[in-house]
C-alpha cells in the first residue's frame, strides 16, 4: 500500500509541476511585446496618396517608402523622371526613418551652418523625407523627389495624411 501511496504522490506532483510550467510559459508569453509595422495595405494607401498630391500638383516624381531600418518597402520612379531621384528618394526616406526627422532639418542644419552632421550616418540634408511615426515611435520613412523640394515634402505629407486619414 505505501508503495501505491508513494506512486500517487509522485504522480500528483509531476501534475503539479506541469500545472506550474504551463503557468509559467503562459505568463513569459503574454509578456512579449507586439512590435507595430508598416505593413503591405499602408504602403498603398501612401504611394496612392502621395500619386495623388504628385498628379494635382502636376508634377511626375520618384516616391520611395522604408521601414525603420531603411530598407526598401517601396521604390517608383514615374515615367520622364531623372534617375538620380532614386538615390535622392531613398536617402530623404532613410534619413527620416534612421533619425525620426524630416529631411528638411538636415537641410536646415546645413543652411543655417552647421557641417558636423555630415560626418552621421545616413545624413542626407534635402528636403522631402518624413517619417512615418505611430504612437511616437518611428516606424518608417517616405520621400518623394523629382519637384521642388517643398513639393517633394507636400507629396510624402499626403502619403501620410492618407495612411492616418487626416
Amino acid at each position: 500500500m505505501e508503495t501505491g501511496n508513494a506512486l500517487g504522490s509522485i504522480l500528483r506532483m509531476r501534475k503539479l509541476a506541469l500545472v506550474i510550467l504551463t503557468l509559467v510559459a503562459v505568463t513569459f508569453a503574454a509578456e512579449l511585446p507586439t512590435k507595430k509595422y508598416v505593413n503591405l495595405a499602408a504602403v498603398k494607401t501612401m504611394v496612392a496618396g502621395a500619386e495623388a498630391e504628385a498628379k494635382k500638383q502636376g508634377v511626375d516624381v520618384t516616391i520611395c517608402i522604408v521601414d525603420e531600418s531603411g530598407n526598401f518597402l517601396f521604390l517608383q520612379k514615374a515615367d520622364g523622371v531623372s534617375v538620380n531621384t532614386l538615390d535622392f528618394c531613398r536617402e530623404k526616406a532613410r534619413y527620416a526613418a534612421l533619425y525620426g526627422n524630416p529631411s528638411r532639418e538636415a537641410a536646415e542644419a546645413m543652411k543655417n551652418g552647421n557641417a558636423i552632421p555630415l560626418a552621421f550616418p545616413s545624413f542626407f540634408p534635402n528636403q522631402g523625407g518624413l517619417p512615418i511615426k505611430v504612437d511616437g515611435k518611428t516606424l518608417g520613412g517616405i520621400a518623394a523627389s523629382g519637384a521642388k523640394s517643398e513639393i517633394d515634402e507636400a507629396i510624402a505629407q499626403a502619403g501620410l495624411d492618407a495612411l492616418f486619414k487626416k
